[in-house]
């Protein structure tokens, strides 16, 4: 019986909002459209790059670490709660533990090795996906941010179409370092949006990007007025924009379709405007869409952006 005379428990609302709890919890995990197959990927899209396992791989592991961590916390927490909780029938002051040197260690060695192995696997990756020596690229594209939207220069050798993109004035802003490996009498052809271009197959916002299936892109990185970043979201991977200093990476596409990409970088008041789409076909396909945008008349190149500063000259001469 209750004080108040009720043989209710005062237990019983408690259990009640514990049991709804774990039932809501139940809704949300259970609800969230993913299937068994997209679990393991834990929120990230399903890979279309050669190079975006790697990342997968590595985000998977910081999460199976997390969660190792986690049980471990918690755990103990039930532990202390469970067996070091306070007895009915004694009120006393439980030992007190000061200066315990072995406990002092463990929590100091254990948070150092996690840090250190994350950061292991973490430059290792980065390393190996930075490098831009490993592979020759088949296709360069100079990708210029600029408030807001998009241009692509693509640095090929398109029939009919003269120039060479070493001398070109309009890439002035590329360092000779990037441009070594650019195809000799590359006149090049090129595509620029607005925010509100769309893609007239999927009417998706932005430019569309055209690549090859299979062949190793170089992404050329420039920006004309602030910084952006440049993030093609089934690649799992981005890279900062910046005017006055130039980043690369490359990829290999591997699966055909047409993917998003958006600034990842707050750049302004329509920041949330500068969208573009990937556009992943055959070879014979992106070649072809280079011939359409010569009969366009989209030949040569827009400005690249911001050339360097003497600052970034410097840098990159001392790190030849």
């Amino acid at each position: 019986m209750s004080p108040n005379g009720s043989d209710r428990s005062p237990r019983r609302p408690m259990r009640r909002k514990l049991l709804q709890a774990l039932t809501a919890g139940l809704v949300l995990a259970t609800a969230t459209g993913c299937t068994y197959k997209d679990f393991p990927r834990l929120g990230m899209p399903t890979p279309t790059t050669e190079e975006a396992p790697r990342i997968l791989s590595l985000w998977q592991g910081s999460w199976a670490a997390a969660l190792a961590t986690g049980v471990l916390v918690w755990g103990l927490i039930l532990w202390s709660a469970i067996f070091h909780r306070r007895s009915r029938t004694k009120v006393e002051v439980p030992p007190q533990t000061r200066y315990n040197m072995p406990i002092e260690a463990l929590y100091t060695v254990v948070p150092i090795i996690i840090i250190s192995v994350l950061f292991y696997f973490t430059a290792r990756d980065e390393s190996k996906l930075l490098s831009l020596t490993d592979k020759k690229p088949d296709v360069t594209v100079n990708v210029v941010g600029f408030q807001w939207s998009w241009g692509f220069n693509y640095v090929e050798d398109v029939p009919g179409v003269p120039g060479d993109a070493k001398t070109d004035k309009n890439l002035d802003a590329i360092p000779d370092r990037f441009k070594k490996e650019f195809k000799a009498n590359a006149g090049g052809v090129y595509d620029v949006g607005t925010p509100g271009t769309r893609n007239p197959q999927t009417n998706n916002p932005g430019p569309t990007l055209w690549l090859p299936k299979g062949k190793t892109v170089r992404f050329v990185l420039t920006s004309r007025d602030v910084i952006h970043s440049f993030w093609v979201v089934p690649f799992l991977m981005k890279q900062d924009v910046i005017p006055g200093h130039t980043n690369a990476f490359q990829v290999t596409p591997n699966k055909e379709g047409t993917f998003l990409g958006k600034c990842a970088e707050l750049c302004g008041v329509d920041h949330s405007r500068m969208l573009f789409n990937v556009k992943v076909v055959s070879p014979e396909r992106y070649e072809q869409h280079l011939k359409d945008l010569a009969k366009k008349g989209q030949t040569g190149y827009i400005p690249a952006g911001i050339a360097q500063t003497p600052h970034e000259k410097n840098r990159e001469t001392n790190n030849l």
